[in-house]
């Protein structure tokens, strides 16, 4: 084993110890905060001090560990608008650092990637090489280079020991799950780290990720609406592309609400677009993914995690909210219990609930996505806790419909975050199979 391959700290055992340390720290701060307020200190500015330094300690972690430490971390960044801001703001600013960079790894370990995976003569590929990584992700991070014939490229470069680092820390995450609830303000941080479980075999390999990238470089070549990166070379640890410039999503906050409003839509068409036009949905929705061009496109990268769909997307989907919108509750339990959805008899309103954020934006003309509307609904849901628990234990997502719900989700997630109104239903009338029909 290579000194390289000892960069993530992925040892089970050292991984391990680091992870703990969140939920330990948390305990800590909470036994500090107690001696804070019994020696006269308010109890809301002690809570606000105690947050501050979670947060910190939250982001520390996960940016240092990268892997799926980050991953879920990420992943936790993209939902924090579903939760109160009394329990999310300490948070977000965070997470939103965490999505979108984190720590880089050393330059030495870079180049050994590189000599690794492309010849020990790899700088011959490029006029030159800027070793200050440009993003650094969750098992991997991008530099600039120019490639031999002179184009600008994008190169990709794998963590070394990104593989067992992942396992070790998906599998960690998942014991601390029932502890570590409260760092995630109460998402079920065990069925994320299952679900990234479930796919790294596929986000692991570059060469996988290239035919994915350059099958919807090829889809959307000249589209007037996107812009996807050609790839120009790629191993199992590296991939090159071509290098786009562009705004992140997360900047066009502050843009005007018509430029904002139209980019948002972009982005859903996008995604919708996807399954129709190339038999694939590009499957991690988090903006940090999405560059808004200088000309008005939308550039769109990371495809090492796509759903492949041969046949677009389910057509029992287009028909399951179509009929929702009527307000046919009976007709809709029984559509989700015909796809496997329910396993049980449940109240057709708690499945109504479940519905609502899918079914409200479809159900308008123009919709306006904000985080009072999601938290809205995340109380909706969860007002009952007793009958929230039984529904969970009824409802089952099918495999083959698991990246199209967190995609769905993630989607509307990030547009409650810019604050988008858009036109979602015309959307799905182009690219939702068995939506646009009225059902007999």
């Amino acid at each position: 084993m290579s000194s390289d391959d000892d960069s993530l700290a992925r040892s089970a055992f050292r991984r391990g110890a680091k992870l703990a340390s969140l939920p330990i720290g948390y305990a800590g701060r909470a036994t500090l905060g107690l001696g804070k307020r019994l020696g006269g200190t308010p109890a809301e500015t002690v809570n606000e001090q105690l947050q501050a330094r979670a947060a910190d300690q939250l982001f520390r972690v996960l940016g240092e560990l990268k892997g799926g430490a980050m991953k879920v971390g990420q992943a936790m960044s993209l939902f924090e608008s579903f939760l109160p801001d009394e329990v999310a703001a300490p948070y977000r600013e965070k997470l939103s650092m965490l999505r979108d960079s984190a720590p880089p790894m050393p330059t030495s370990r870079v180049h050994a990637v590189l000599a690794r995976e492309l010849g020990p003569h790899w700088r011959d590929h490029f006029r030159s090489f800027e070793s200050r990584p440009a993003a650094a992700a969750s098992i991997g991070q991008v530099h600039r280079a120019v490639w031999s014939d002179g184009r600008t490229v994008a190169v990709k470069v794998q963590y070394p020991g990104a593989d067992e680092a992942l396992r070790s820390d998906l599998k960690q995450l998942g014991r601390l799950a029932s502890i570590a609830g409260p760092l995630a303000g109460g998402m079920d941080v065990k069925a994320v780290a299952e679900e990234f479980a479930a796919r790294i075999d596929e986000e692991l390999d570059y060469n996988l990720e290239a035919r994915s990238q350059q099958a919807f470089a090829d889809a959307f070549a000249d589209d007037p609406e996107f812009v996807v990166p050609n790839v120009l070379a790629h191993t199992q640890r590296v991939m090159v592309s071509d290098w786009i410039d562009g705004e992140p999503l997360t900047g066009i906050a502050d843009r005007p609400d018509d430029e904002r409003n139209t980019i948002g839509l972009k982005y859903v068409r996008f995604l919708f677009a996807g399954p129709s036009r190339v038999q694939m949905l590009h499957a991690d929705p988090h903006p940090g993914n999405f560059k808004v061009l200088a000309d008005g496109r939308l550039g769109v990268v990371d495809f090492g995690l796509v759903a492949r769909l041969p046949d677009g997307l389910p057509y029992e989907i287009g028909r399951t909210l179509r009929i929702a919108m009527t307000g046919d509750d009976h007709a809709a339990v029984a559509l989700l219990q015909q796809e496997g959805f329910l396993t049980r008899e449940v109240d057709p309103q708690l499945v109504m609930d479940y519905l609502a954020p899918f079914v409200e934006p479809a159900a308008e003309e123009q919709f306006t996505f904000n985080r009072a509307w999601m938290q809205d609904i995340y109380r909706q849901a969860n007002a009952d806790s007793i009958a929230a628990r039984e529904f969970g234990k009824a409802f089952n997502l099918p495999t083959d419909y698991l990246l199209i719900h967190r995609v769905w989700m993630g989607g509307i997630a990030v547009l409650s975050q810019l604050g988008i109104t858009a036109g979602f239903r015309a959307v799905l009338d182009e690219f939702l199979p068995g939506f646009a029909v009225e059902p007999a």
